[in-house]
């Protein structure tokens, strides 16, 4: 029996105005995507894999369409709504780590527990547990600049696994790894989905990193291919 659906995404398209030409991102897009899947998101650049991602995550708002997560249509949530919607729902890994320099592995995954109501001693326990699942427990007290790139790649998933989201959005997450720590990075968002149920959405131009998917969908000119 499969999982429900998670993402119901209908007729969504995303039209940019660049002066007084208009730039069809996402041109009509339906894409439903079950609980626990590993959805790998491939196409060449400017296809509209990033838009159609931010979409997801309720970073952007489509021109026309509809977007529902986990039951909620983000078009009918105001700005303040969807800020707190985005910080219980999703966890968001991206190319570039974003992590604040001065504070240690521990205080950078800690951070989006600092928005939530949990105290000091529930807000470790999170921590260390997401430290762990990403196999870097022994390092929470290292700077960043302490470490190695596909370790921060690491600390940013524990930080975005931290608040326990339903849903991982991860936008070229290893492009800026070498093979062996995109494996690592890849190998862990994979777990999530297999072992914790998490629904993954993984946008990539890497035919290597899609296969580690349950299923890949490609777009072309903010078209959905298949």
């Amino acid at each position: 029996m499969s999982a429900p659906p998670v993402v119901v995404i209908q007729e969504t398209s995303k039209i940019y105005q660049q002066g007084e030409i208009n730039v069809i991102a996402l041109d009509r897009v339906s894409l439903t995507i079950r609980g626990g899947e590993f959805l790998s998101l491939m196409g060449p650049s400017g296809s509209g894999k990033s838009t159609l991602l931010h979409i997801v995550a309720g970073v952007d708002r489509p021109t026309s369409g509809e977007c529902c997560v986990r039951g909620i249509d983000l078009k009918r949530l105001n700005e303040s709504e969807l800020a707190d919607w985005r910080n219980q729902n999703v966890g968001f890994v991206f190319q570039a780590f974003n992590l604040i320099p001065v504070l240690t592995a521990y205080e950078n995954v800690e951070l989006p527990l600092l928005l939530t109501r949990l105290r000091g001693k529930a807000r470790r326990t999170q921590v260390n547990t997401a430290l762990e699942l990403v196999g870097l427990a022994d390092r929470r007290n290292h700077l960043p600049r302490q470490l190695s790139g596909g370790q921060e790649q690491r600390v940013a998933i524990a930080r975005a696994l931290v608040t326990d989201p339903p849903l991982m959005v991860a936008d070229e997450p290893t492009g800026n790894l070498d093979s062996q720590s995109a494996h690592d990075v890849l190998t862990i968002l994979q777990a999530l989905s297999r072992s914790a149920g998490k629904t993954v959405i993984l946008v990539t131009h890497d035919p290597k990193a899609a296969a580690f998917g349950t299923r890949t969908v490609h777009l072309e000119k903010g078209q959905l291919l298949n």
